[in-house]
């Protein structure tokens, strides 16, 4: 009778830790070349920053992991004060737009056996539309973090797209990978 209630109570327990899910912040190329004076300046990136800031805040104080990624650049690589990686916090480098692309980041989730990852970052239309495509490919649930992401004027074949319609047009597509939602309903739900 002993080792069956102590075997119900171990398959509870290993029920109720898999249903829990897993979450990490992924800080998509949050850096100064982004910023007014840098080399690739976008829209309102101190907003998006600050926005971050409050993410980065709530994660960290949920014992969530935070994981940073910075895309190589000759100049402009630091990532702003305003949301500064925390002694021990993660920080992959990339080449590429996909930030699972050429660093340890898979390796990474799933040894932390992540299941979700919270995503925000620059520029929405690249490196974090890469990053949410391949979070999802790879089979986590993806949380984009809206206004914690800011992009930039585009133009093509003559045509100019102001940064609020390229945002528009790529959370609209976003939305069939990932869960879309504001910095308040994240930080909110994060509890």
């Amino acid at each position: 009778m002993k080792k069956i209630i102590l075997s119900l109570f171990a398959l509870l327990i290993s029920i109720a830790t898999y249903s829990q899910s897993k979450t990490a912040v992924l800080v998509i190329d949050i850096q100064k070349f982004y910023f007014p004076g840098g080399s690739l300046p976008l829209v309102e990136p101190e907003k998006a920053a600050a926005n971050a800031a409050i993410v980065i805040d709530r994660a960290r104080k949920t014992n969530t992991p935070v994981i940073f990624i910075q895309h190589k650049t000759s100049a402009g690589m630091d990532i702003p004060d305003i949301i500064k990686p925390m002694p021990g916090e993660t920080i992959f480098v990339k080449e590429e737009a996909n930030s699972f692309l050429g660093t340890g980041l898979l390796d990474h989730l799933r040894k932390l056996q992540i299941d979700t990852v919270v995503i925000c970052g620059m520029q929405t239309h690249m490196c974090v539309e890469a990053a949410v495509r391949a979070a999802h490919d790879y089979g986590f649930k993806v949380i984009l973090v809206h206004d914690a992401c800011a992009t930039r004027n585009l133009s093509f074949n003559g045509r100019e797209v102001s940064a609020a319609d390229v945002q528009t047009a790529v959370l609209a597509a976003m939305k069939s990978y990932a869960t879309i939602v504001s910095t308040e309903k994240w930080v909110e739900e994060a509890k």
